[in-house]
Parts: structure tokens; sequence; C-alpha cells
């Protein structure tokens, strides 16, 4: 049973007397002056208390932690009501000593100790101090990137490309010459127009003409590329800003929190002994290897 119903935030009727038990709660002060961690309900004697029903809230979808608290414990209540009277039901029918029920408690309690034990480590490596050093670390400290601002008109062959750039020469119209000559669809909609890019964004003999051209100036020769042939106009160079910290904020905690992962991982396997078999069970051969073949790293930017 979900533990939030999809339905609409109106309030069910039968949760009504719940509102009356919990509600003057707005964020938990209201019960805080009399009893902590006050109990809200019991289910055969078992305490449901008021910590129970924030810890269910905190992990709902941003959606439903706006709703008013007075709307959503109640709610929450409920559930956890319906979920305890279950709980009593399956153990009731013995459901708690099934061999396969009990298999699949220990994989969860094993589960919530491996998310405990990195939650523990993981935590005090992520914080907003520890974010915002990174930042300045990597974008804070470094200076723009270069950047040019170019089109392009690319064809199949260099003699139409010579072309070309004897009719820009005689003035011709640079986005009109595309249309008509480019094969790179994307480009050819803009009038060849590519936007601002970075060196690194191109290939090699591409970028390197692109950025060594003056502004407004038109390649004297076509440029060849696995591509084909380019008649290359940069229209404009200027330096990048970093991203500011707010941009990057999210990506640099992924990054950290991943990193603190592995380190964690690779410390606790280099603090156990692995024994490997093969599939039927049978023992790995010192010839034989366990571990599939490493992934090919993917290139860290499409050409």
């Amino acid at each position: 049973m979900p533990i939030f119903p999809d339905c609409s935030f109106g309030l069910p009727s039968r949760l009504l007397a719940s509102v009356a038990l919990l509600g003057l709660i707005s964020a938990g002060a209201a019960v805080a002056q009399t009893d902590a961690d006050p109990v809200l309900a019991k289910v055969n004697g078992q305490a449901i208390h008021f910590s129970d029903l924030k810890a269910v809230a905190e992990t709902l979808p941003p959606q439903a932690r706006t709703m008013p608290p007075q709307q959503l414990y109640p709610m929450l209540l409920e559930q956890l009501i319906d979920a305890q009277a279950l709980l009593a039901e399956a153990k009731k029918t013995g459901l708690d000593k099934d061999p396969e029920v009990q298999h699949m408690v220990q994989m969860a309690q094993e589960r919530a100790l491996e998310s405990a034990l990195l939650n523990k480590v993981v935590r005090p490596q992520v914080t907003d101090d520890l974010i915002k050093v990174r930042y300045d670390q990597d974008y804070g400290s470094k200076p723009g990137e270069t950047e040019v601002h170019a089109r392009h008109i690319l064809v199949n062959d260099e003699a139409t490309a010579k072309k070309i750039t004897a009719d820009l020469k005689k003035g011709g119209d640079f986005a009109a010459l595309s249309k008509q000559y480019s094969k790179d669809p994307g480009a050819k909609e803009q009038g060849g127009d590519l936007g601002f890019f970075k060196k690194t964004d191109m290939v090699p003999e591409f970028a390197n003409t692109a950025f060594a051209l003056k502004d407004k100036e038109i390649s004297a020769n076509p440029v060849k590329t696995q591509f084909g042939w380019h008649v290359i106009q940069t229209l404009e160079h200027r330096t990048s800003q970093p991203p500011s910290y707010e941009q990057v904020r999210d990506e640099l905690r992924q990054q950290m929190v991943q990193a603190a992962v592995q380190k964690e991982v690779a410390e606790a396997r280099g603090s156990v002994t692995v024994e490997r078999f093969n599939m039927d069970g049978s023992p790995v051969k010192t010839t034989e290897t366990a571990e599939p073949p490493p992934a090919v790293a993917p290139s860290a930017a499409a050409k």
C-alpha cells in the first residue's frame, strides 16, 4: 500500500477525527510544549509517534510536502495505522515465520545497513561548505575560456567550397549561400550559424581555423574534416564566464557523493576476503575470471 495515495489533496472524510487529534500542529511546535515526541495512535499497543509521521513526510515528493501539516499529517497517520494493521495480520497468519519472507526481511535489513553506513560516511564529506570549496577550485579560481561565434557552409567537395568562397569575396550573402549549398541541416536553417562554442567542442581542423580567424573574417581556403569541406566565418570572440555556484551546486554535490561512495566501497572491499565461484557453483580456476571485462569509457565529448 502506498504511504501517500495518488489522490486529490482534499482531506478524506474518514480522517476528520484525526484532524481533531493533530489539528493545531504547524511544524511540531504545538506538541513540543508538552511532549517532544507524542504518541498519536496505538495499534494493538504498538505506538505511532509524531516522529514517525515526520520521518514519512520527509520521504514524500516535494509537491506533497508543501501541504499544510494539519492536512498532511492526519492522512499519513491513517496510512501508518493501516500499515500496522496489515503487519499485525501478517504476523497473525505466520508470514513472519515463512522462510522466503524472512529472506526478504534479511535482504531489506542488509540494504538498510548499507545505506546507513554510506549516509554516515558520505554526509560529512558533502556539506555546503565543502561544495563551495570544490566550486572555488573547479570554477572560481580559473580564468574564463575563450569562445567564438562562427558560421559555416558544409559541402561534399573542395571545388564547390572554393566556388562558394569566391562568391563570398564578391559580396555574396553567407546565409543565402548556406541555405543553397550546405549539407548541415541544423546550421543550414540558421544560415550556417553555429552560435558560440569552445575550441574543444569542435573537431581540431575546424576549431583551429575558426579560432585563428579575426571577427567577421572568412577562411581564405576551405577546411577539410571528416564531415566534408567547410567554408568558415568567425563572427565574434569572447571570454566565457564560469557558471554561478547555484548553477552547478547540485552537479558538484552529485559528483562528490559518487566519489565518496566509490572511496568507501573500495576501502570496504579492501578489508574483506572475497572468494569467487562460477555460475554453477564450482570454484574459479586461476585462468578464469568471474568478473566481466571492463566497460569502454564513453568519449568525454562528442565530436
